[in-house]
């Protein structure tokens, strides 16, 4: 590897990061500078960046989010919130509770964190509050649940996971050692993201409740209605079958990833016109509005980051990185420990799809040659950067937070502190113990 390269590379990324610039410009400029270095021809890299944003799998992208968005139009998500705030009964901390468990809903049909964030909070967050719960831990609760929704499939961050990680293949040596790897599919990251996404609400709900019962927040009823229960269960009931429909068509083999996106459209068109009769014209030109706004946003990005991580596979910088973590230590358990702890960085400071695309090609191969299947790695990189929506300075789920609560983000970032330290937890636990995210698929038959 070319020394020089690496300065031209990064150096001008993070320097221009640094004066402000955004991610794809700063992507696409260090990219255009080094091939500049290399005095290569920078038309050889179009045809490669095209076809990065024109595969079939990357459909689902726009398709999920424009799904999302019309299931908040169309009362959809709304519903779904009702039946986790029914739940919440006497408890300690239970319309809190409710909030986790809300987001582990929304976030199994919108696959995005900050989306999650803005339709649970704007119902969640003033309802809290309504109950005497402090405006900060409302907000911090729900930014820190708000990250669930990029780990509970299906999460558009696995989608750009399995798009990056899908022409990468195990080096031989790797094989030899190891044996076999899983291949990576998108069907395979949604089925070993589930078991992991319920640790990690777990491991909020146990540290929630320790917090309420410090403060004092009771339950919202002195005994479990379980009428109440039942009528939003019946009210939310073509609610509750979006993700069912959705994610059963992808398990069952009827659809891929991609088919069911589109068919989780189709079926919100239906229950919103037809069924629930809240969606009109005006609302669906909004969430079209929202849908190729973000679409776009994230396909520039994904397209100057193709051309960046192509410029640092044809000059073996990951396997420099690689062989310099392995010179430290062998160990997968310290190897873990610092993955983790680097994404954590990373997801302080950088969006998660495009922390994803830059990233894989650097540390996939690292993975490869400590034996960590890469299904597992893309599971715990989900997990690790999903903190990143709650810890600043970039944090989204703070900035959501703290625009409908009207708290700083000052004090929402301290009070989510302790839900980062029991997420963090969670992460190391699913990394050690592999078994976590690849039991499920190997028990299907994947």
């Amino acid at each position: 590897m070319d020394s020089p390269i690496v300065l031209v590379l990064f150096g001008s990324f993070l320097g221009l990061l640094t004066i402000g610039a955004p991610i794809t410009m700063a992507l696409g400029v260090a990219s255009l500078a080094t091939v500049f270095y290399l005095d290569e021809n920078p038309l050889k890299f179009v045809p490669m960046a095209f076809s990065s944003v024109g595969s079939f799998p990357l459909m689902a992208l726009p398709a999920f989010i424009l799904a999302g968005a019309l299931m908040e139009a169309a009362g959809l998500s709304r519903r779904l919130i009702a039946v986790a705030e029914s739940l919440a009964g006497p408890f300690t901390g239970g319309i809190a509770a409710s909030t986790i468990i809300a987001c582990l809903f929304f976030g199994a049909i919108s696959g995005s964190g900050p989306a999650t964030t803005a339709a649970v909070g704007m119902l969640m967050i003033p309802a809290m509050i309504k109950r005497n719960y402090s405006p900060g831990y409302a907000s911090s609760l729900t930014a820190a649940a708000g990250g669930l929704g990029i780990v509970i499939p299906p999460s558009i961050p696995m989608v750009i996971f399995g798009i990056s990680a899908l022409g990468m293949i195990p080096p031989p040596e790797a094989v030899e050692k190891f044996g076999t790897f899983q291949s990576v599919s998108i069907s395979k990251l949604f089925i070993a993201g589930f078991v992991p996404a319920f640790i990690m609400a777990s491991c909020l709900l146990v540290m929630n409740y320790l917090l309420c019962r410090k403060h004092g927040y009771k339950g919202t009823t002195e005994k479990m209605d379980f009428g109440n229960v039942a009528a939003t269960v019946k009210n939310g009931f073509w609610a509750l079958m979006a993700p069912i429909v959705i994610l059963g068509g992808i398990y069952s083999g009827y659809f891929t990833p991609t088919e069911a996106a589109i068919v989780a459209i189709f079926y919100t068109l239906f229950v919103g016109a037809f069924i629930y009769r809240e969606l009109d014209r005006k609302a669906v030109s909004a969430a079209l509005e929202t849908t190729t706004w973000l679409s776009g946003r994230v396909l520039l990005i994904l397209f100057t980051a193709t051309l960046f991580g192509r410029i640092l596979v044809e000059n073996q910088i990951p396997a420099v990185i690689a062989d310099g973590m392995l010179s430290l230590t062998e160990s997968p358990y310290l190897i873990w420990i610092m993955i983790i702890g680097f994404l954590l960085f990373v997801g302080m400071f950088m969006e998660t799809l495009a922390a994803i695309l830059i990233l894989v090609p650097v540390m996939l191969p690292v993975a490869y040659s400590v034996g960590i299947d890469p299904i597992h790695f893309g599971v715990v990189m989900i997990c690790s950067l999903s903190i990143g929506f709650q810890t600043p300075p970039l944090g989204e789920n703070l900035f959501i937070a703290s625009g409908i609560s009207n708290v700083s983000i000052e004090e929402i970032s301290l009070r989510a502190i302790p839900f980062a330290v029991v997420n963090i937890i969670a992460v190391v636990i699913i990394a050690f113990v592999p078994e976590i995210s690849l039991w499920l698929p190997r028990m299907l038959g994947y």
